[in-house]
């Protein structure tokens, strides 16, 4: 009897092996929820400040540096130039810090609770990038020092002296190019699933690349502007005056949002953002960079392309003051 038990059993396992493998294929397999990293992030930053609409550019002029330093106001400032520069001429009470550091020094001397932090570079330029970066993160007392070391002492101003230019007035043209119909945001691959991890994963990598990949000269701008999509970053009259050829208009704290013309900017190109003298797209090559757009912020802005007859902000010799270098 029992030989005959095990015998029936054995006809029987391969048949419930079968089955049971059977029903394991056909059973639907539940995907993993993808997760649009950029959506998230953007939809994070809107609610919580949308600095880039609300905060840019954040600048401080040197008369008010001067000022708090006198005043002794609760200013802390970092100078983003070489070791060198800063040795032989600086700001009094300026902490030198490479411009990829600054991130963690800022955090690791607790300077949220600072009235003011003053990010301090040679033109403006790389402390706009900085200054954004902070700002994106939710640092609000950030500022960058307007026209950089070039507006406080003459010893220090060639970076601006020598950037104004008349050299592509020719170049420009009043025709307007109309933005394309929105598209999706980058793709970013964080491996994070909050709007908060995400944005802290990309202001760490975006410090770590540090600004040159994030700038573009003029020359290259313009003489190749097929290459590139090419944000105009000023009000539409301003634009209507002269523009780079194939330049799109995106007006200030309006048109870079979700609900407006941020998903327009292509993803399959490199993006030059420009402005007056490029202090203002420098902030916003940072945001675009975060998002996961190949943007680059346009070097001095129109000041380096139709200085004489530009509208806007255009820097001057009498933005140079005279205040003290210390070493």
């Amino acid at each position: 009897m029992e030989l005959r038990k095990l015998f029936y059993l054995l006809l029987i396992i391969p048949f419930l092996f079968v089955a049971t493998s059977c029903s394991s294929d056909d059973d639907p397999v539940t995907p993993e929820p993808t997760v649009n990293e950029a959506e998230l992030l953007v939809q994070y930053l809107e609610a919580n400040g949308d600095a880039v609409n609300t905060k840019f550019p954040s600048m401080i002029p040197a008369s008010t540096v001067h000022t708090n330093i006198l005043t002794g106001a609760d200013q802390y400032i970092i100078d983003i130039r070489s070791a060198a520069d800063y040795a032989a001429g600086h700001i009094q009470g300026a902490v030198n810090v490479s411009a990829t550091q600054v991130l963690a020094h800022y955090e690791s001397n607790n300077l949220q609770n600072k009235a003011t932090v003053v990010i301090v570079c040679y033109t403006g330029q790389t402390a706009g990038w900085v200054t954004g970066l902070l700002q994106l993160a939710g640092y609000s007392n950030v500022k960058d020092l307007k026209f950089g070391m070039c507006s406080w002492n003459s010893q220090t101003a060639n970076g601006w002296m020598g950037a104004m230019s008349n050299a592509y007035v020719s170049n420009l043209t009043t025709t307007a190019t109309p933005k394309p119909a929105a598209g999706e945001l980058p793709t970013l691959s964080t491996g994070k699933s909050d709007g908060a991890s995400i944005l802290r994963a990309r202001i760490e990598a975006i410090f770590a690349e540090g600004f040159d990949p994030a700038k573009i000269t003029a020359q290259s701008a313009v003489q190749s502007a097929s290459n590139y999509f090419i944000i105009n970053y000023w009000p539409a009259d301003h634009y209507n005056w002269n523009h780079i050829p194939g330049a799109m208009q995106y007006t200030p704290g309006q048109s870079l949002k979700l609900g407006a013309d941020l998903k327009t900017i292509a993803t399959d190109k490199e993006v030059v953002v420009y402005c007056y003298t490029g202090q203002t797209s420098a902030h916003v090559a940072a945001f675009l960079r975060v998002v996961g757009y190949n943007a680059k912020s346009l070097l001095f802005g129109v000041n380096a392309i139709a200085y004489d007859t530009m509208p806007g902000t255009k820097f001057s010799p009498t933005e140079v003051n005279d205040y003290e270098l210390v070493q």
